[in-house]
């Protein structure tokens, strides 16, 4: 009986292979975690300098304020409906 010296060796390319996708998904997972929590602290940041904006607008000119709002909001339901 002569054994196989090619026995077991799929079998070890395939872990070896399905190790190295683990790691590939593993690093991919880590740096979409990171561009989200960036993406995030950039959001922070854009609604804190337009609250304060907003917040300037309505103290100066109120009216200006509450028509762009109005401009706006009307926008946002066309864009809805269609």
């Amino acid at each position: 009986m002569t054994q196989n010296p090619m026995k077991g060796q799929p079998t070890e390319k395939a872990a070896v292979q399905a190790s190295k996708m683990a790691e590939q998904t593993k690093s991919a997972s880590k740096r979409r975690t990171e561009q989200a929590r960036e993406a995030g602290a950039g959001m922070q940041g854009v609604a804190g300098n337009v609250k304060s904006a907003l917040d300037k607008s309505l103290n100066d000119q109120p009216m200006a304020t509450l028509a762009l709002a109005t401009i706006v909001g009307f926008f946002l339901g066309a864009i809805w409906k269609a």
